[in-house]
C-alpha cells in the first residue's frame, strides 16, 4: 500500500512541476524549430480544422473547416507594452490575423482583441500591443477557403522600450 500512495505522490508532483515550468514571462522569442508538437506552455485551439507544428513553423489548417476559429495561445504575459514581430505568410486566397488579450483560454469571454484584424500578405508582421494586466497572448486566424493554411515562424514579443 505504501508503494501505491508514494507512486501516486510521485505523479501527482509531476504533473504540478510541469504546470510550475509555465511561469509568467515579459519576453518571448520562439522559432519552433524544435518543435515536434504544440509545446506544453502554449495553447491550440483548432475547432474543427488543424493547428499544430511542422517544418519548423507553426501551420494553420482549415480542410474542409473554412471559418473555423482558430487561435494559438501564448504562455501568461506580465502586464505592459510590448513590440510583436512575426513572420506569416499563406498558401494563397484571403486570410486574416487577429490579436487577443485572453485571460482565461477555457472561457472565450475573456478574450479581448487588441489588434485590429489585418490581411495576411506574407512576410514580416510587427505590432504594438499593449496588456493592462498579466495575460496570455492569443494569435487568432481566419481561413475563408477549404484547405488554406497559414504559416507562422520567428515569434518575438519584447517589452518596449
Amino acid at each position: 500500500m505504501r508503494k501505491i500512495v508514494f507512486a501516486g505522490i510521485i505523479a501527482l508532483g509531476g504533473f504540478l512541476t510541469a504546470n510550475a515550468q509555465c511561469k509568467t514571462v515579459s519576453t518571448l522569442t520562439e522559432n519552433f524549430d524544435t518543435w515536434k508538437d504544440i509545446n506544453k506552455c502554449w495553447t491550440a485551439q483548432q475547432g474543427k480544422a488543424m493547428l499544430y507544428a511542422s517544418d519548423k513553423k507553426i501551420i494553420f489548417y482549415s480542410m474542409s473547416s473554412p471559418g473555423e476559429n482558430m487561435y494559438l495561445v501564448t504562455p501568461k504575459i506580465k502586464a505592459g507594452k510590448y513590440t510583436l514581430t512575426l513572420d506569416i505568410s499563406d498558401n494563397g486566397g484571403e486570410t486574416i490575423l487577429e490579436l487577443f488579450s485572453i485571460n482565461n483560454t477555457s472561457d472565450t469571454k475573456s478574450y479581448a482583441s487588441i489588434a485590429k484584424p489585418s490581411k495576411i500578405e506574407g512576410g514580416k508582421k510587427t505590432f504594438d500591443i499593449s496588456l493592462k494586466k498579466d495575460s496570455s497572448l492569443g494569435l487568432k486566424v481566419l481561413l475563408n477557403g477549404i484547405h488554406q493554411a497559414v504559416y507562422v515562424d520567428n515569434f518575438s514579443l519584447k517589452p518596449k522600450k
